[in-house]
């Protein structure tokens, strides 16, 4: 028995609303088909007409018994042709068609009662139209109303032509099985329809659906790939500013000092040897604090800020260290979230490379609150363990339901970490929110400070 047949009907069953996350996504609309997929389908269209009337035909020579050509004994090829044709424009007007191939199968369904129970490729178009329609429309609510009414309308023929079956006996057998003939006959009819017309519409929706998740990525992938060009310009632009600021302030001075201080004493070295040597001092000092500003400047160099402003005048400011962490925490309470510090255990004096990572980190750690948290509250605690030190952020909220960023400060803090021979743990906490710790080994030699335990 082929499908919505009962020797001339047709059935179904209005499928219901499909869950939001299947039907909308942030007023998505899925793009027109492409030249190549139009081109595709006119053939397809031209293909499945072809195959309809062949099939017509066949389906005549099987049948038991003289079979009605209709109007001018080519009206069954004729209808069994028109069906298969709006499918020349499925993707593009998939609505439409759906609405045309429903008209098209009933009127079949009704003219053509031998060819539309026999044909399988008028079964294969009426599915193939409820597929594209719902892969394929821009409109979802049409989309569903279209649906429903095409499901609605062919369960009412199928239940007109079961009403008329059981007036006129039309359906029994010899067999005397569980059910009646006609109960059975329902029963069977029915399911193979739900089965028909169900499997299109999920397959057409799991179709529009792997279509937007494959939009999303590819949108999602040309933001990275932007962001990260963004990145590495940005990164170009303030390291140069960056360095043409410092080496303007901290060598250009001194350089120019030891110049100068050197052609004098060039030229006195001969008739007052006192004043050569007293420029000769000036020029070891210059060169001795050039060098000491130097190294500051390298260091500033590779531990960059990220929040630096380019079009701001370079403001020179304390070296970063762990214990300017309570001035961090100030400048990011101002600023709308609120941080709490707790410091476990003496401290100790931290090596200068140690004590500028653990203020980074932390630096790190809250802008990323700040930009890809729902957060409202954080807490930072820097715990002294004597072989080691510990810093540990952790946040109350989410990730925000955004494209996500290039998570490079996590990279980042792992390597400070890595090369400082520490571990690091970064991530989502069991009870929610997030948490990064790192744990940085310790010179033995470090000796205890002034101090216990304090809270901010």
């Amino acid at each position: 028995m082929s499908t919505l047949e009962l020797g001339t009907a047709p059935a179904g069953a209005e499928p219901g609303t499909p869950p939001a996350t299947g039907t909308t996504v942030r007023g998505w609309v899925r793009p027109g088909p492409t030249a190549r997929e139009r081109r595709t389908d006119v053939l397809l269209g031209l293909g499945m007409a072809l195959a309809a009337v062949i099939g017509t035909e066949l389906a005549r020579g099987a049948a038991p018994t003289h079979v009605d050509l209709g109007i001018g004994g080519v009206e069954a090829y004729v209808l069994s042709a028109a069906i298969a044709l709006p499918l020349c424009f499925r993707r593009r007007y998939p609505i439409t068609v759906l609405l045309a191939v429903a008209v098209l199968f009933v009127v079949n369904g009704e003219r053509a009662t031998f060819a539309f129970a026999g044909n399988l490729i008028t079964q294969a178009t009426m599915f193939m139209a409820v597929y594209a329609a719902v892969a394929w429309a821009r409109d979802r609510r049409l989309m569903k109303a279209s649906v429903a009414l095409v499901f609605i309308a062919m369960f009412g023929w199928l239940t007109i032509n079961f009403a008329h079956a059981l007036r006129n006996n039309a359906i029994e057998g010899p067999n005397h099985a569980l059910l009646s003939p006609y109960v059975s006959s329902v029963v069977l009819t029915l399911a193979l329809n739900a089965l028909y017309f169900f499997g299109a519409y999920f397959w057409g929706r799991t179709a529009w659906g792997i279509a937007r998740q494959r939009h999303e990525l590819e949108q999602q992938a040309t933001e990275l790939a932007a962001q990260q060009e963004a990145n590495a310009k940005r990164a170009v632009i303030d390291e140069r500013l960056r360095i043409s600021r410092e080496l303007h302030d901290v060598v250009a001075h001194h350089i120019s000092s030891i110049g100068v201080q050197a052609g004098g004493a060039r030229r006195v070295m001969d008739t007052d040897p006192d004043a050569a040597k007293s420029a000769l001092s000036v020029i070891e000092n210059s060169s001795r604090t050039a060098v000491n500003e130097m190294r500051q400047l390298l260091g500033m160099l590779r531990a960059a800020d990220p929040d630096l402003d380019l079009e701001a005048p370079a403001v020179k400011q304390p070296q970063a260290g762990a214990d300017r962490l309570p001035a961090l925490i100030a400048d990011v309470n101002g600023e709308g979230l609120s941080v709490g510090f707790h410091q476990i255990g003496p401290p100790v004096r931290l090596p200068e490379t140690v004590s500028v990572s653990v203020y980074r980190i932390a630096q790190e750690a809250l802008t990323n609150v700040r930009r890809h948290s729902t957060a409202r509250s954080a807490h930072i605690t820097l715990r002294y363990l004597g072989d080691s030190v510990e810093l540990e952020v952790i946040d109350d909220g989410r990730p925000k339901h955004a494209p996500v960023g290039s998570r490079l400060g996590h990279v980042g803090i792992r390597e400070r970490v890595g090369l400082l021979g520490g571990e690091s743990e970064i991530g989502p906490r069991p009870v929610g929110g997030f948490r990064v710790r790192v744990r940085i080994p310790l010179d033995p030699q470090n000796r205890p400070l002034t101090g216990g335990t304090q809270d901010e």
